[in-house]
């Protein structure tokens, strides 16, 4: 009969202690300078250090004339040199030239005088700026703003009367959609 070895089931196989890396001890780089000077002052339990800069200033690495290309001044912009495209279609166009009194005031009189024929489109066309401009400057007063508001929607529904129900149906769909933005 074969009697177990006993020392085979006894001895480990595996590690008690997990290997650490001993943590690391860095000189003080302040104290162990070469060239650092340090003085402590007894009464008070303070020490003062001074170190010399690592390089010496470079005629060429100043504030005056810096090395860097990030720390120079842009050059002066050559008037012919190809620039980027614009972004917007808009910007191509020139700012409008600034309106005189004299003008304002004809726009008003004309906007107030018959507000169908003189709409904003109309005026900004005859005057050279934009539908903005003349809502800005020549506003409606606003009992008259109420029905001329009023005019365009009964004209509008007339229009909505002529649709048929699939196109009015899709619209109404639409406007319930918006309701719940």
């Amino acid at each position: 009969m074969l009697k177990p070895r006993l020392s085979l089931w006894i001895t480990r196989s595996y590690a008690t202690r997990i290997a650490e890396k001993p943590p690391a001890r860095f000189p003080d780089p302040l104290l162990n300078h070469s060239n650092a000077v340090v003085k402590t002052l007894k009464d008070e339990n303070l020490t003062f250090i001074h170190r010399p800069p690592p390089t010496a200033p470079s005629p060429y690495s100043t504030t005056l004339a810096p090395a860097s290309p990030l720390l120079k001044s842009p050059t002066p912009s050559n008037k012919h040199a190809p620039m980027p495209p614009l972004l917007r279609p808009s910007a191509y166009n020139a700012a409008p030239s600034r309106m005189s009194d004299k003008d304002i005031e004809q726009l008003r009189k004309l906007r107030l005088s018959n507000p169908e024929k003189y709409s904003r489109a109309k005026l900004a066309k005859l005057f050279k700026c934009t539908p903005n401009f003349v809502s800005k400057v020549a506003a409606l007063p606003r009992p008259q703003r109420k029905d001329f508001a009023r005019k365009m929607e009964a004209e509008h529904e007339t229009v909505r009367g002529q649709w048929g129900e699939k196109k009015a149906t899709f619209v109404a769909i639409k406007q319930k959609r918006r309701e719940f933005w």
